[in-house]
């Protein structure tokens, strides 16, 4: 029987979550630099999961956190419609959100709801926790500089064969 690779055992992790529509309408809003927040979020899943596997930590809920962890579904670029507080408040729109469209563990949700610490206050509660945290700040210095393009986020999104709005022709 042949062995399933790490990149194989990530699609596993997310694949319930990454084809769902509401999860699909992040690629329509800009997070940092050219990078969707679809393409954000997919960056910060799966370095969470390749820290999580390699401390034998629960990889697969990183994963997932770290898939949903901006599912705020808004410009947050656009101070009128969503204030200038965004980063204190995501967390809790993203939770609602993820919440009413998959069922989640109590760690996923606890990842989701303080991926922004310390902005969070609220300490996470799981190692899973922190490394979501650490991989989300970690994956922004890197889109921000445009050194996203040098790693795996690309070869990630051509995987899934995920298409921005953009490259789809009529």
């Amino acid at each position: 029987m042949r062995s399933v690779n790490r990149f194989e055992q990530f699609q596993l992790c997310i694949n319930d979550l990454i084809d769902a529509p509401v999860v699909r309408t992040m690629n329509n809003y800009t997070q940092h630099s050219m990078v969707t927040t679809l393409e954000h979020c997919i960056f910060v899943s799966y370095i969470s999961f390749i820290i999580c596997k390699f401390f034998g930590l629960n990889y697969y809920a990183a994963a997932r956190g770290g898939l949903l962890h901006d599912l705020f579904l808004y410009d947050w670029h656009d101070e009128e419609r969503c204030g200038k507080l965004h980063g204190f408040t995501h967390p809790y729109t993203a939770l609602r959100n993820a919440n009413t469209n998959f069922d989640l563990s109590l760690m996923e949700q606890d990842i989701i709801k303080k991926h922004m610490w310390p902005l969070t206050i609220r300490l996470p509660r799981y190692k899973e926790s922190f490394i979501v945290s650490f991989a989300d700040k970690f994956c922004c210095i890197f889109e921000v500089l445009g050194l996203y393009r040098m790693i795996w986020i690309r070869r990630i999104m051509k995987l899934h064969m995920i298409k921005k709005p953009q490259d789809i022709t009529a």
